[in-house]
């Protein structure tokens, strides 16, 4: 029997309706009305409860209290605005909208498993309103549609990228993780393995443009850059030959060379002298700084070691933000390069399946404020990614930081707690699935709850993130076990020598 809450009243809109209840209702409850042949879904935003003895303009408390007393609480209605979600098959908004009276009707979980239940989806969690209902999400969508996961600190957001790690894994998928706090390097999934990849680079892989930001370069060193670049010529020609045992040294000998012979010549030539001096120094200097990126020559480069089916982790916490903008950059512009190869030419070198990279703090890198190279690099493959299977799933604590035109080309996004009107409405801005109604419930969700809205999912709907089953250290320090085991360590050690004392006396 239908479960009848309450029914349309007053003017009605092909995607909205008002409704009034004598029942009680929940806020984000799904329901259905029936007209014109068709089932129509909605979800309810708003709800108030009148009285219809006590009007707005009855101030006095103690009255309030009686006539409660005398008449009881029989009188009380609920009234309440329902947003149209579509017709159950097609998701289709009418054209016409609901008649007077028209019943709204609970939904059933056979209604709400058909809209949000996917074959091959991956669940993410369960309907708010109704945890009963598995909310899974269509990963064909998500991957090639990319992804955004937005919250305040504390909200859920890693807990949330776990679990879509897990499902993947357990579907065979393949994830590169940038690993900005060491935090994923430490986690144990349970449906697959990960890969442990060090942040290196061979030397030879990087191009001239790396080596002029690392070696700090500006564009207006016309005669630095041009250095630079023979420097980088005269040791790719070594390295061809086989002749070439350190790159980097190689470069430098160059520069080195280069300056000896414009200072033989005398003042002449004193600016060349101190522009090819100055490389000299810089690559000296970047050898000196980004040693532990760069100190190895026989490494393979990183997108060589990427392994199938596994999450690949490369843990970026020990470098600066100049050191992690090559590392990440260099990864998806080879990665994106390969796949075009393996999708359209053939040429190698390719990378043979398709992969879904997740950036944590993905505001450093793909910052509104400033320029980086990896922001060019992640915006161009969230608008071409999807024809060559690299997907991208921007992690960020500071949505209102993050590059508004990264931003537009995620068709998902997961948002879970954000209270700061600037985070809110630059998302908004941003994302064209993101209503009114929508935005007025990110404040108030708790923990671990997300609106999840775009092409993965039929509708936008109120989710309760499942809880990420593996194992994880997490990043909050136990700052009150510290200090404890501190003044504990402390006062032994004072006991100890307080003993020692007394023992030479």
């Amino acid at each position: 029997m239908a479960d009848i809450i309450g029914r349309c009243y007053g003017e009605t809109e092909p995607h909205k309706v008002a409704f009034i209840s004598k029942k009680t209702p929940a806020v984000n409850e799904y329901v259905y009305l029936e007209y014109n042949g068709r089932t129509v879904m909605g979800i309810i935003d708003t709800l108030l409860r009148g009285s219809f003895t006590l009007s707005d303009d009855l101030l006095d408390e103690d009255a309030i209290g009686k006539i409660v007393d005398i008449e009881g609480m029989s009188d009380q209605y609920i009234r309440g605005e329902v947003t149209i979600l579509g017709d159950i098959n097609t998701l289709e908004i009418p054209r016409t909208p609901a008649p007077i009276g028209t019943p709204i009707i609970r939904a059933t979980i056979d209604q709400l498993d058909q809209l949000f239940h996917n074959n091959e989806g991956i669940k993410i969690g369960t309907v708010l309103s109704q945890p009963e209902v598995d909310v899974k999400l269509d990963v064909n969508k998500m991957v090639s549609r990319h992804l955004g996961i937005l919250a305040m600190t504390g909200a859920g957001k890693s807990n949330a990228t776990s679990v879509i790690i897990d499902e993947l894994l357990l579907l065979g998928g393949t994830i590169l993780v940038f690993d900005m706090h060491s935090e994923y390097g430490k986690t144990k999934f349970n449906n697959g393995s990960k890969k442990s990849i060090d942040a290196k680079i061979n030397p030879r892989y990087l191009n001239i443009h790396e080596y002029k930001r690392l070696a700090r370069i500006p564009d207006s060193a016309t005669n630095q850059e041009r250095y630079l670049r023979e420097a980088y010529d005269y040791a790719k020609k070594l390295d061809k030959n086989g002749k070439c045992s350190s790159f980097i040294d190689s470069m430098i000998f160059y520069a080195n060379s280069k300056a000896n012979e414009f200072g033989e010549e005398g003042n002449k030539n004193k600016s060349h002298e101190d522009a090819a001096r100055q490389v000299e120094f810089k690559l000296d200097d970047m050898k000196r700084i980004y040693h532990s990126i760069l100190d190895k020559t026989d490494v393979d480069d990183i997108v060589n070691i990427l392994e199938v089916g596994k999450v690949n982790i490369i843990s970026l916490s020990s470098l600066d933000e100049i050191a992690t903008d090559i590392i990440v950059n260099h990864v998806l512009s080879e990665i994106l390069r390969r796949r075009k190869n393996a999708r359209t030419t053939g040429e190698e070198p390719t990378l043979d399946f398709p992969i879904f990279n997740i950036i944590e703090e993905a505001h450093i890198l793909a910052s509104q404020r400033r320029d980086t190279r990896s922001k060019k690099t992640i915006s161009r493959i969230a608008r071409e990614g999807r024809k060559f299977g690299v997907g991208l799933c921007l992690v960020s604590q500071s949505p209102k930081s993050l590059d508004s035109e990264s931003l537009s080309q995620l068709n998902n996004l997961i948002i879970l707690r954000l209270v700061e009107p600037s985070d809110q409405a630059h998302v908004q801005k941003s994302s064209e699935s993101l209503s009114e109604d929508l935005l007025k419930k990110l404040p108030s969700l708790n923990v671990g709850e997300a609106v999840v809205l775009g092409q993965m999912t039929k509708v936008p709907t109120l989710v309760k993130i499942d809880e990420f089953k593996g194992t994880t250290i997490g990043n909050d320090l136990d700052i009150l076990d510290i200090w404890r085991t501190a003044k504990r360590e402390k006062e032994e050690r004072n006991k100890q020598n307080m003993t020692e004392i007394d023992e030479l006396f």
